[in-house]
């Protein structure tokens, strides 16, 4: 009786037992001149019917491997290693998984892996998962998953009902110009960043970027080796002042309107500035207008973008933070000339964005849900970060200094501390954050934590701070 193999009845069956016979065979687990059961009984053991045992059977017989002696029953050949013409060097399972690898690719530095724990509270980045509009999304999901047009292919660019309703989102909202024929939409903010580097980059460009800054962005856009030079902050924003002395660039990456990590704001003079000295160097600006939607006192200045007319400015945004991360739905516009090549680009590292996750994002945008959920949660944004800056302020001074503008979902906390081995700390105790050294180029760093309050509840916020103290004060 053979009771080693298991065969999947959601797979071909003869194809699985061909497989594992053959396998076993090869690796000396059913040894040479040893004999099998007959067709009746394996198929009786595994489940299956006589014919696809049978038509195994004849199969290794054809190729050498088993031997129908008559009267007798099958055998496995005893000559095996002959009829595989591999003398003395059949492959065994200590071999196959002892081989050495390729080449590994080298994993950036501070790429931490955070695996199921990325919804901790305080993890940043993460909204508030429970304040979704479940019921809405799930009424408009139902309604769209009904329409026999959305189950099959649409187009590379993304679904025109999307790209029309982000279209007139980012111009009323952002000052944007731009037509729905410039909207590319992409799976999330990153895969946007990615086709920018594709598109863009060539062997030895050089790339600037603010110092600190967002580690997805610097990761998209030096994978290839291309120098990443540091462009340092100036009251929390980027130094415009410095560029002058940098030299050429074929990109800057800038986050204008909630400058990440550290929350400044780069104001309408600053951005006329560096619009001038992008078109002065024949230089790119990636804004990635992040957190554009959650200022809390006064209203974002209008995108980069929207300043003059044929900026050159590739713009980034997403709906990661202002719906759902699950949803993986970003977009990115570019001027007219340059939108075939990014659909080219898009076409081969990804093709198509998910069909019903769009329809149902242009249906909720339409219907005015959009501007409601927003306006709802920035109100609720508001108020957890007024509370998390009082627990700190009550509890952790001395210990941090607060980094709070008027805006976002996070706040920097700068201290004197090892924040890489403060924050896995934090992330055994059940609360996530990431190390502010872990977002510098080079030498220049500084320490800290940065915490997202948006994904954490009053009870939460007053279990962090808790934590953080303790960990803070046993050093």
């Amino acid at each position: 009786m053979i009771n080693d193999i298991q065969l999947d009845p959601a797979a071909p069956l003869q194809q699985q037992l061909y497989r594992q016979l053959s396998q076993r065979i090869i690796g000396r687990r059913y040894l040479p001149g040893s004999q099998l059961p007959s067709s009746r009984q394996l198929a009786a053991d595994l489940g299956v019917s006589r014919n696809t045992v049978n038509a195994v059977y004849d199969q290794l017989k054809a190729e050498g491997f088993l031997l129908s002696l008559a009267g007798k029953g099958v055998f496995i050949n005893k000559d095996i290693r002959s009829t595989l013409n591999q003398p003395d060097q059949l492959p065994s399972h200590s071999q196959s998984t002892t081989a050495p690898l390729p080449p590994l690719p080298i994993v950036p530095k501070h790429s931490l892996r955070l695996g199921e724990d990325a919804n901790l509270p305080f993890q940043p980045g993460l909204p508030d998962l429970d304040a979704f509009p479940i019921r809405s999304w799930n009424r408009i999901l139902h309604h769209q998953e009904s329409r026999r047009l959305l189950r099959g292919y649409d187009c590379i660019q993304g679904y025109q009902p999307l790209r029309r309703a982000i279209t007139e989102y980012i111009r009323t909202s952002r000052g944007v110009r731009c037509e729905e024929h410039q909207v590319i939409v992409t799976n999330g903010a990153q895969q946007a960043l990615s086709l920018i580097g594709d598109v863009l980059l060539q062997e030895g460009d050089r790339v600037f970027f603010e110092n600190p800054g967002y580690r997805g962005a610097r990761y998209a856009l030096s994978r290839y080796g291309n120098p990443l030079l540091p462009v340092p902050l100036k009251g929390q924003v980027l130094d415009v002042g410095v560029l002058a002395d940098m030299g050429p660039a074929k990109l800057l990456f800038c986050t204008p309107t909630h400058q990440y990590p550290m929350g400044g704001i780069l104001d309408i003079a600053q951005r006329m500035a560096l619009v001038e000295w992008a078109q002065r160097n024949q230089t790119w600006i990636i804004e990635d207008d992040y957190d554009s939607e959650f200022h809390f006192h006064n209203k974002p200045f209008a995108a980069i973008q929207g300043l003059f007319d044929k900026t050159p400015v590739l713009y980034v945004g997403s709906f990661s933070k202002t719906l759902l991360p699950g949803l993986r739905v970003g977009y990115l516009v570019v001027p007219e000339p340059m939108v075939e090549a990014f659909l080219w680009a898009k076409r081969i590292s990804g093709g198509e964005t998910p069909l019903l996750a769009q329809a149902t994002i242009a249906e909720f945008i339409e219907s005015g849900q959009f501007s409601r959920h927003l306006r709802r949660m920035r109100q609720l944004y508001r108020d957890k970060w007024l509370y998390f800056q009082k627990r700190v302020s009550e509890e952790l001074t001395g210990l941090v200094t607060p980094v709070a503008e008027s805006a976002g979902m996070h706040l920097v906390l700068k201290g004197n501390f090892d924040d890489v081995n403060l924050s896995q700390q934090l992330r055994a105790l059940g609360f996530g954050s990431t190390p502010l050294s872990a977002h510098f180029i080079g030498d220049t760093q500084q320490t800290g934590l940065v915490m997202g309050f948006a994904s954490a509840s009053e009870r939460e916020i007053e279990a962090g701070v808790s934590a953080l103290k303790s960990l803070l004060q046993s050093d």
